[in-house]
């Protein structure tokens, strides 16, 4: 891998966001308008829900984290994405460029923009709701990365889809991460789900982060072992992802489907 490749890219996306500057909307004013909009919700359920005084907390901290994992996934897939309707994902692949180039491009790129759009919704949250999500310390970071690590291999495998079956599948990118709403239990816990789904959704390292993040303002503790499985699952699921991503790239090169992608 060279590193000159890697940031070329990087240097790239830069420049495409100084000409269209709407790409940081979803960087910056969208995750700004969740949070107000889901946050007065909240306050207000908090005000006609008695006995429950964490709910505002609760319901705040799963809106930026699944707002972040949903960014996260949809961020590397948007950018294949951004290079098949300009038609020049032929002439990227076409150079000496590497697949793992591109993706580590596309995971870093990924993270500056998820860092981004944390900071900024925690700022909005702070200043509307008093609500500061960095109180949590090490649950925060802890649960943060397994969350964008998941992030990326549902990116990664929708990318691979992308790039074995086009704009056909485009709507993937968007759609993918909603896939695992109910399953990962942002506002809910996981008891509350049917006995199957339960068992389902536990195979999925979102379930776990947010028992894990629910832990840490209830009880002010931290769960290692949701901690523990989230991380062991993430390793098996990025895996699995980058492996996938390498057969379809394989595949898309042999049958000469670069070119046909539009």
């Amino acid at each position: 891998m060279k590193l000159y490749r890697v940031a070329a890219l990087l240097w790239r996306y830069f420049y495409l966001v100084k000409r269209e500057l709407g790409k940081l909307t979803e960087i910056f004013y969208w995750p700004a308008m969740d949070v107000v909009i889901w946050g007065f919700v909240s306050v207000y359920l908090n005000q006609t829900t008695s006995g429950f005084p964490f709910f505002a907390s609760l319901f705040l901290s799963g809106m930026i984290l699944w707002s972040i994992f949903n960014n996260t996934s949809k961020s590397i897939s948007v950018s294949l994405l951004d290079d098949i309707w300009s038609r020049n994902l032929p002439n990227l692949f076409a150079s000496p460029l590497r697949p793992s180039e591109f993706l580590a491009a596309t995971l870093f790129l990924g993270l500056i923009k998820i860092v981004a759009t944390l900071l900024t919704a925690s700022f909005v949250a702070m200043l509307f709701y008093s609500f500061n999500l960095f109180t949590l310390g090490i649950s925060l970071w802890a649960f943060f990365s397994n969350l964008v690590i998941f992030g990326w291999s549902i990116g990664i495998i929708t990318s691979a889809l992308i790039l074995r079956y086009g704009t056909k599948v485009e709507d993937f990118a968007w759609s993918m991460p909603w896939l695992f709403t109910p399953l990962a239990a942002v506002w809910y816990p996981v008891s509350i789900l049917p006995d199957t789904v339960k068992e389902i959704a536990f195979i999925f390292p979102v379930s776990h982060v947010f028992e894990g993040m629910r832990g840490a303002i209830l009880h002010k503790t931290f769960l290692w072992n949701e901690f523990v499985w989230a991380l062991g699952l993430n390793l098996v699921y990025i895996v699995i992802a980058v492996v996938f991503f390498y057969r379809m790239y394989i595949v898309v090169k042999e049958k000469g489907l670069l070119t046909r992608q539009s």
